[in-house]
């Protein structure tokens, strides 16, 4: 039988990107900077550089070890400048063309682009561009923006870029270079993350500071929401062109998209994930003989769980990182080979124990039923999910890859229902109060539209052949 492995049961990330301005060897170091940023896109991944007079570009399917197997595809990006971008598509298929960075000529001179996130009225603007005689290489949301700059009129490039921005809505961090200069923006509501910081003499630009420890990189700060920073042989200036809006900041970073090791939104993920895992037992209670991660997101999550109950923490699951994409599934006979070929329980932890299953999140709840086979199989006694974060039952329009709502097991079955599909003994998740009293940071404003349907921005289109439509922007609710 021939079949792709099922779509992920975890929301998927958007992108991830690396910009640096100020080193010989900025090609080779964006390169591990994407590296250390893998794990938010694996479809696609590509870096731009520039040595002041001609943009350099090399881009492919696949990860940052497939896309630069070989020396020369580093040695060739020239320059003291240099963007990348890792992709996992949330609009735009999986082509080569829509591997990023974007590169165009126009009138504004060549420029590369790099997006993470996802724009909400790309299809007006795309319609009115192509009325007016605009031709399009990619699907991806984001070259609106570069069609935008070129129809502006503008002579200067920051000014056509700060035009162009005040005409898309929704979730942006982006990295825009021409042959002299790097602009970092962050949309104004401040969804996906974006951090600055500097290497010696130059400045380094990334999705998460985890791209800055890799190459030694000392974290400065965060880059606002509505900020706009640009990076030139005049050093850093900072801009807020934008109307001012309310923060909402994506909380799934925290919950599970960013790395522990990182910091975002001027904050630990680690110590983030350590206070939700307390707070889910605090609300949550059990008696149980161990702890067990889903690994590899929800590790420091279960951990925080056994600090606070003193449940012992056990490694009871072991996930497999190489398993690549795999075409062929071998036999009916091999039961939930999709799951079986990730994950596999260690026997030896759980048989005979009371287990408390600690995950991140639940989407569909197929992959996790397969689990919860997989410790009744192990030999376990009881089996108790505890999920640190709210049920999602709203999909996301901002940039992350979440199931539509008729999909999301937790839109369309009460707690016990998901309890009896999934065959535990109990399940609970975090409430929304719990999970922002766990947070405990009363200056951040966080987007919960995944959980509560309270979309902080309203659109007016149909998105991705979705059935959900803001007829009134006025509207707080998604219907």
């Amino acid at each position: 039988m021939t079949s792709h492995l099922k779509r992920n049961s975890k929301p998927r990330e958007e992108c991830g990107i690396f910009g640096i301005y100020g080193k010989e060897d900025a090609s080779n170091l964006a390169y591990l900077g994407l590296y250390a940023l893998q794990h938010r896109g694996q479809e696609s991944a590509g870096i731009a550089s520039s040595d002041g007079e001609r943009i350099y570009r090399h881009a492919g399917l696949g990860e940052v070890t497939d896309v630069f197997e070989k020396e020369e595809d580093i040695y060739n990006l020239q320059g003291n400048i240099a963007i990348g971008h890792n992709r996992y598509s949330t609009t735009g298929s999986t082509f080569l063309r829509n591997a990023q960075p974007l590169r165009v000529d126009s009138v504004l001179g060549p420029m590369v682009l790099s997006h993470n996130g996802n724009l909400v009225n790309t299809s007006v603007l795309r319609s009115s561009l192509e009325k007016e005689g605009s031709i399009f290489q990619t699907s991806i949301d984001s070259e609106v923006v570069v069609h935008l700059m070129a129809k502006s009129g503008l002579p200067d490039f920051i000014e056509a870029l700060i035009h162009a921005l005040k005409q898309i809505k929704g979730a942006y961090s982006l990295l825009v270079m021409n042959n002299d200069t790097i602009c970092a923006v962050r949309d104004p509501n401040g969804f996906r993350p974006l951090v600055l910081g500097k290497l010696e003499n130059a400045y380094v630009v990334a999705s998460e500071t985890c791209a800055f420890d890799i190459i030694n990189a000392e974290y400065v700060r965060d880059i606002e929401p509505g900020e706009l920073i640009v990076i030139n042989r005049y050093g850093v200036k900072s801009y807020f062109p934008f109307p001012r809006e309310k923060h909402s900041l994506c909380i799934f970073e925290y919950i599970y998209f960013s790395r522990p090791d990182s910091i975002i939104f001027n904050h630990s993920v680690y110590e983030m994930r350590i206070a939700l895992g307390r707070m889910l037992y605090r609300q949550s209670p059990i008696e149980a003989d161990i702890v067990v991660p889903i690994p590899d997101s929800s590790t420091v999550a279960a951990l925080g769980y056994s600090k606070e109950s003193g449940i012992p923490f056990e490694i009871g699951m072991i996930r497999n990182h190489y398993i690549g994409r795999t075409f062929i599934e071998p036999s009916q006979k091999i039961r939930d080979f999709g799951a079986k070929i990730k994950y596999n329980v260690i026997r030896a932890a759980v048989k005979d124990k009371r287990v408390v299953v600690v995950d991140d999140s639940i989407m569909r709840g197929t992959t996790m039923r397969k689990i919860i086979k997989m410790f009744r199989n192990g030999g376990a006694k009881e089996v108790h999910i505890r999920i640190s974060a709210p049920p999602t039952k709203f999909p996301c329009f901002y940039g992350i890859d979440i199931p539509t709502h008729s999909e999301l097991i937790a839109a369309t079955h009460t707690i016990e229902e998901i309890r009896k599909y999934l065959r535990v003994d109990s399940i609970e998740y975090l409430s929304v109060d719990t999970m922002l009293e766990a947070v405990n940071k009363p200056e951040m404003n966080f987007c919960l539209a995944c959980f509560n349907g309270d979309y902080p921005i309203k659109f007016l289109e149909n998105k991705d052949n979705q059935k959900y439509l803001f007829e009134d922007a006025s509207m707080g609710k998604y219907y």
